[in-house]
């Protein structure tokens, strides 16, 4: 991890320099800064450090920086410096989340006092996170969906605003963005957190099986159904179940998805008996489902029923300024999971990631996080974009595929079952696929 520094804010030089001064003697890396806006150029879900800044300021004040810093992570301390008639205000600040405010004029001691405990907060945060990735667990809202740009800043608002209802939601977005983060963050922060999150994949439900799997069915119900079995449905009760893709769930099973989503009751194969659901149902879709209505692909009354809420979750090209930031975040994640040292990739390895499309959004950045993390190199960006002219989509995105399965083979050494149960296909799929690209347990990733 990188040296706890305090980022001093203050557009009156004088000021900036004592105070600068006075920390330094009591042991603190400071940097100075004259502006708040250069300030958040230096925060990211994972800076090492805490904020002092003065309120009254030109241009952004403390209290806008405020608001600002908590969009990017809520957990970074502010220590907001006021005049005696800005107390008030800084009082009010306490309440919209700044860690403490010091009143002018201050003592030394006083200063270093509360510096000194916000640092050991924030390193305590930066560790639980840290221990949190490298235990799957979940994190704040800042921390799972990163990014200062303003359509993150507004799904952050969204998801917030309606996690505590029980209003079912439509998640739309592009492969790779992230739908399941936000569908897992929707529930964590909901009445029904401690319940199940069960997740069905309406693309790999088998055929012939789709009825029992999703209903359940009794003993008898069918050749070879020995005893009875609770489907899907039953074991989310209480909970929530993620409709994953249904965009590709079969016609005749939409009008049936519907049924239940109307009246909350399932009846299991084989009998006639009514159970009654207490469930929360939150949908993804990579592509519009009103096209798929046009197209007498998907119905028009689930698509109406389902979006009560729509969640659109911006790719990486509507959101560029986020992907430096969101790269970061990925390396400390993978080195928790990997139980690796923290990197910190040189100034030129960032410019190269934010420059280069991301065409698999944050499922491709977190593979190439992982590969870096894992000491496999980055992605040769320049290289990668000169071999791919000429090539048609599909060859770009076979290319792209045989790399995620050959770092994620690389990542659990070989072994099968965590890769296709982390990639959401089945084993077949996954040996169909490791047979097309010539890939191996051994020699996957090299």
């Amino acid at each position: 991890m990188k040296q706890p520094c305090v980022l001093l804010i203050d557009d009156e030089e004088d000021i900036l320099r004592s105070i600068r001064q006075a920390l330094e003697l009591a042991g603190f890396k400071v940097r100075e800064l004259t502006s708040a806006d250069a300030a958040l150029d230096l925060v990211t879900p994972g800076f090492p450090g805490i904020i002092v800044s003065d309120i009254r300021m030109p241009g952004m004040d403390g209290m806008t920086l405020l608001t600002r810093v908590r969009d990017i992570d809520a957990d970074v301390p502010v220590i907001l410096v006021t005049g005696h008639g800005d107390v008030q205000l800084a009082v009010r600040a306490m309440r919209e989340g700044a860690y403490d405010f010091i009143e002018k004029p201050f003592s030394a001691q006083h200063l270093a006092d509360v510096v000194a405990r916000a640092l050991d907060r924030r390193s305590l945060v930066l560790e639980n996170r840290l221990l949190r990735a490298a235990a799957g667990k979940r994190d704040d809202l800042e921390t799972r969906l990163p990014g200062r740009s303003q359509a993150m800043i507004d799904l952050r608002h969204r998801l917030r605003a309606v996690a505590g209802t029980d209003a079912d939601v439509l998640i739309v977005g592009e492969t790779g963005v992230g739908k399941e983060v936000v569908a897992r963050a929707l529930h964590d922060n909901s009445g029904r957190a401690d319940r199940p999150f069960v997740v069905i994949n309406c693309a790999a439900l088998p055929a012939n099986l789709i009825e029992s799997e999703l209903f359940g069915h009794e003993a008898g119900a069918f050749p070879g159904a020995i005893r009875a079995r609770y489907g899907k449905f039953e074991h989310a009760r209480g909970g929530t179940i993620l409709l994953d893709e249904i965009g590709q769930m079969p016609l005749d099973l939409q009008a049936r998805l519907l049924r239940v989503i109307e009246d909350r009751v399932i009846v299991r194969l084989g009998s006639n008996e009514p159970i009654p659901l207490d469930i929360r149902f939150i949908a993804t879709s990579k592509v519009e489902l009103e096209e798929e209505v046009a197209a007498g692909r998907f119905r028009a009354d689930l698509l109406y029923r389902l979006n009560v809420v729509t969640l659109r979750v911006p790719p990486l090209a509507a959101r560029r300024e986020d992907v430096p930031i969101l790269f970061l975040q990925l390396l400390r994640e993978a080195a928790g999971r990997y139980r690796r040292e923290p990197v910190d990739p040189p100034p030129h390895v960032i410019e190269a990631i934010a420059r280069r499309d991301w065409p698999g959004n944050v499922r491709e950045l977190r593979n190439a996080a992982d590969r870096y993390v894992l000491g496999l190199g980055v992605v040769r960006l320049d290289a990668a974009a000169e071999e791919q002219t000429g090539l048609t989509l599909a060859e770009r995105m076979a290319r792209y595929e045989k790399s995620i399965i050959a770092s994620a083979l690389q990542a659990h050494g070989g072994a099968l079952k965590p890769v296709y149960e982390e990639l959401g296909i089945s084993r077949k799929t996954l040996y169909e696929k490791m047979q097309r690209y010539r890939l191996g347990r051994r020699d996957a990733a090299e």
